[in-house]
Order: C-alpha cells, then structure tokens, then sequence
C-alpha cells in the first residue's frame, strides 16, 4: 500500500506540517486499530486515510484523521495534504468533497498554481473564566480563554504579545490534565509588515501531540476571533513553531477558508 509524507501549509520540504496520506483502494475503512497502529508508526500528528466514495452523492471521498494516540473530529493540514496527494495523482481536479465521521462535508479547492483552499466550518466561540491552573501551565500571563465549541474543544488563549507567544514553554504534562484536545495560544502581529496579521501556537498533549506545527482546526477559531478583532474578513496567520507556517484565511458566514500550500517529501509502501 503506498504511503506519502506531506508537508502542508509550506510552499518548499521540511517546513510546515508533515502528514501521512493513505489513499485505500477499497470502498470502506480498514479496521479502526489497524489504522490507530499504523498512526502510531507513522508518529506524525495527524494521518490520513480515505477512500472513494460511488458517484452521485454528497462527497467524493470518505476521510478520517488520527494522531499517534487517538481518533480526531478535525484536522485541517492532513486534509490538505490529501488533497495535495489526489490532485498530484490526477484523481481531482479543482474540488473535492469530503464526507467526514464528526464534521460532516468539507470541501477543498485547488487553484491553478497549487493553492489549496479548505472550506471549514467556523468554530464558535464562548468566553469563559481564566483557569489559574492553566495560566500557570503555560506559565505567562493570560488576557482571556475561550472554549472553541465541541468539534474541535480547544481552549483559545489570548496572550498579551507576539513575544509571549513565540517564548512559550509549558509544562506539557498539567496541559494534558486541563485538556480534552489542545491549548491555542494566540496573539496580535507586532509587525504589520512582517506579512502576517495574528501569530499562534498550538499544543495538544492530551491526545499525544505536544506541539503542532501548523493546526489547520485552530484557524477555525482563530479566524472569526481574529477578524472580529482586527475588522477584515480576509488575514494571514504565522503559527510559530519550530517548522513554522502561513495561513491564509477568510470568513464567509459560518465557515471559514483556510488556504495554504503543500509538498510532499516522502513517497513509499507500507508493508503491513
């Protein structure tokens, strides 16, 4: 069975986030711990696994995504990385469809020049009261929490600067006791010609990733607060880890768009 290693929301090798890609040749899903195990192997955040749907229905393609640990609602850079995956091997062209077990229909569009562009439904957000505990896990003064809503259950956490974001340093083992998926750390740009309009990061040991990347899912939250904010439908976010990536985004209604590039960097069998 062949197996890519994407590298998405990066426009060049070893930047951004890496996801597996298995694109199944039957019409159903492999049992769900072979495909928990081979995760695990593969000890990315996120694989990938799809397969063609019959013609004619809502979606072409049936997709689920699961980290080293477990099975997620919604992953936005391994959606992207599959996408990239089928339109370089000629099985789409422009977009696709994808059902979904817990997000329903998502869709992706590729341009002319490789752009992906996810269509995501927009997580809403509730405020709720800064958990002293959690402050004192990542270790920096909080400005606010929000609660990202039940498909992607994060806590968004506004910091006061661009400089406490990319300084982080959490004790990664009290994050997992306080969470049921991640923490979203997110703060202004201190530069507005640096090419970005917002910086975040994005931690999530309790389903065994410590840091992501580049979290496609975060910018659903990330986007309607940072446009609410900063009065633009249309902003770029840089997610500052080590790898590092951009993310273009746009609200429209109740979803949002979330655009980006790809590369993939290993293509090989899996042999089990």
């Amino acid at each position: 069975m062949r197996i890519r290693i994407v590298d998405a929301f990066a426009d060049r090798p070893f930047t951004g986030n890496p996801a597996g890609v298995l694109v199944l040749d039957g019409d159903d899903f492999p049992a769900d711990d072979w495909m928990q195990r081979v995760a695990a192997e593969v000890n990315l955040s996120e694989t990938a696994f799809l397969h063609r749907l019959p013609p004619g229905g809502d979606a072409d393609w049936a997709l689920r995504w699961f980290t080293p640990g477990v099975e997620v609602a919604l992953c936005g850079h391994a959606t992207l990385a599959s996408t990239h995956v089928l339109h370089r091997a000629g099985l789409v062209s422009g977009r696709v469809r994808y059902r979904t077990v817990r997000s329903g229909v998502l869709a992706a569009d590729v341009a002319e020049d490789g752009l992906i562009t996810l269509d995501f439904p927009a997580s809403p957000l509730s405020p709720v009261d800064v958990d002293p505990a959690l402050a004192q896990a990542l270790g920096v003064e909080v400005v606010a929490t929000h609660w990202t809503g039940p498909i992607t259950d994060d806590v968004l956490v506004e910091v006061a600067d661009e400089k406490t974001v990319r300084s982080l340093g959490p004790d990664l083992g009290a994050l997992a006791r306080l969470t049921r998926r991640g923490v979203l750390v997110t703060a202004v740009a201190e530069d507005p010609a640096a090419g970005y309009d917002f910086v975040s990061r994005f931690f999530a040991p309790a389903v065994g990733v410590p840091e992501d990347p580049v979290t496609g899912s975060a910018h659903t939250s990330l986007t309607p607060f940072w446009t609410g904010r900063l009065g633009r439908d249309e902003l770029t976010g840089y997610q500052a880890s080590a790898r590092g990536g951009l993310v273009r985004v746009a609200i429209r209604g109740d979803r949002t768009l979330l655009g980006g590039y790809a590369t993939t960097t290993i293509d090989g069998e899996l042999l089990v």
